[in-house]
């Protein structure tokens, strides 16, 4: 669509819903199968979530930013996303938007970010982003979840801060608490199969009463004798009657003469099985008709 100023560029989304988001993208980026599926190569980094020291902050030069990737295991990651650089599809490429490649690793931090920012980002695919300001897009980029974090101990450290834990909740968002889990423990069978449970329940109910299909008594006769047990005999009066007027008729019709001279006359003078072709016949009509016209 054209870029008009009354384009709606933005979408209004209630706070909750956001930060419920962030919550579950957060969440997935510690399950290392989520990670996996993402498509990070995380074969050798150590742990996931990754906490690294915050001598990050001091980092001002790619090649520091480089050495330390290499050093933690993201380096194959990153190799991944420069292997992954290729034209885009379509007409984006005449849009200032010509090269598409995946995503790599998001290092979090916290406090001033201005040198970590300059030191990563000249690495494809790496992001810096500041715990206080956590971006959606970021966290699940294309709405996937699982992306490979990294994180410095004092930005780690201030998550629970900042969204609160299972007991408190956040001191720098009023009055809010992530989402929890409804239930503990999600073996669901083994805890109905479990001895305390087994033992309070009550017994199932035997019952031996069949439920029967209601049937339609204006289809069904034994549904409607239930319901009228006079509907049968008016029925048989209803066919009686209705045969005996139907012999009246054909009565009737049978004692009028039927007049056939006109359709034997008719046939006669359309047949045309002595001629070998019906054009033959044709070409008779006319003395026919001339025969005709002297009687």
């Amino acid at each position: 669509a054209p870029t008009y100023a009354w384009r709606k560029w933005h979408r209004k989304i209630n706070m909750g819903e956001k930060r419920y988001a962030v919550c579950s993208a957060l969440a997935a980026s510690a399950l290392p199968s989520l990670v996996m599926a993402r498509g990070h190569s995380i074969a050798n980094v150590p742990e996931v979530p990754l906490v690294l020291a915050d001598s990050v902050h001091s980092l001002s030069k790619t090649s520091k930013g480089v050495e330390m990737l290499k050093a933690c295991g993201a380096g194959d990651d990153v190799e991944k996303v420069k292997a992954s650089r290729n034209i885009r599809a379509g007409k984006g490429k005449m849009r200032n938007r010509r090269y598409v490649s995946r995503k790599g690793p998001l290092i979090v931090v916290a406090g001033d970010d201005a040198a970590a920012t300059r030191a990563f980002r000249n690495i494809p695919g790496v992001e810096v982003a500041h715990v206080d300001r956590l971006n959606l897009l970021q966290l699940a980029p294309g709405g996937h979840m699982g992306r490979l974090i990294m994180w410095t101990k004092s930005a780690a450290e201030k998550l629970d801060a900042i969204y609160g834990t299972d007991t408190t909740n956040s001191q720098l968002k009023k009055g809010f608490s992530f989402p929890k889990n409804v239930i503990t423990n999600a073996d669901i069978t083994r805890a109905i199969n479990s001895d305390e449970i087994q033992s309070v329940v009550r017994a199932p109910k035997a019952s031996n009463k069949r439920k029967t299909l209601k049937k339609n008594p204006l289809k069904n006769a034994k549904a409607m004798a239930k319901l009228n047990p006079y509907h049968a005999e008016a029925r048989k009066a209803e066919l009686a009657a209705e045969k005996g007027s139907k012999a009246k008729t054909l009565a009737a019709k049978g004692g009028v003469k039927k007049n056939t001279k006109f359709y034997e006359q008719m046939k006669a003078d359309s047949d045309y099985s002595a001629f070998e072709y019906f054009t033959q016949w044709l070409s008779q009509e006319p003395k026919v008709k001339a025969q005709l016209d002297d009687l």
